[in-house]
């Protein structure tokens, strides 16, 4: 069972979409005791950082991801909000990855909106996809490169496309609107995984 964390935040049904259309069987959640049953978690995100942490606070749920054992995908804003701190809103975050979001500067349209190439692949999560590969992105905030990054995308300047650290995977492009690839990549972490 795939467990989609439920907190109000944009995509959740995109990516449980993405999920059927893989035939794969997921629930929408914010109860403690599902989360922590599910064989995957899915922290999807849409919106803006600091009033979604506060949300993720008022249900407990920032204090319960980062204690998961099994492997849990932060997508987009659910990757920034993993990270230790992020300029939008001064927000801190749940620092599963000792990284800083930081606003991309206005050297071009920001937004960084629409298909870009990643490349770099440093996980078994690419397996079966090609470097420089195309993924839809859709943020102003960038996550900085670390030890943590398995994944690279060069927009004003190269940032993380995706991290991994121990059962914690995160993408800040959306898989469940990148077509084969995105399709893929969830296959990759749905099945490959455990």
């Amino acid at each position: 069972m795939i467990a989609i964390i439920k907190y109000n935040g944009g995509n959740v049904s995109s990516v449980q979409n993405s999920l059927n259309r893989l035939n794969v069987e997921s629930v929408v959640t914010d109860d403690f005791d599902l989360i922590r049953k599910a064989d995957k978690v899915i922290f999807p995100g849409v919106g803006e950082a600091s009033s979604t942490m506060k949300l993720l606070k008022e249900k407990g749920l920032d204090q319960l991801i980062p204690t998961l054992k099994q492997p849990v995908l932060g997508v987009c804003l659910g990757m920034q909000l993993m990270c230790k701190n992020n300029e939008e809103g001064n927000t801190v975050g749940m620092g599963i990855f000792d990284i800083d979001v930081k606003k991309f500067p206005a050297k071009n349209i920001v937004p960084h909106m629409g298909w870009n190439t990643i490349s770099d692949f440093k996980s078994g999560i690419f397996s079966g996809i090609e470097e420089n590969s195309d993924v839809y992105f859709v943020h102003s905030f960038y996550c900085e490169l670390s030890d943590n990054t398995t994944s690279v995308c060069d927009y004003i300047l190269p940032f993380s496309a995706s991290l991994q650290k121990d059962n914690f995977y995160a993408m800040q492009f959306h898989p469940e609107k990148s077509g084969d690839v995105g399709s893929r990549l969830l296959e990759n972490f749905l099945k490959q995984y455990n």
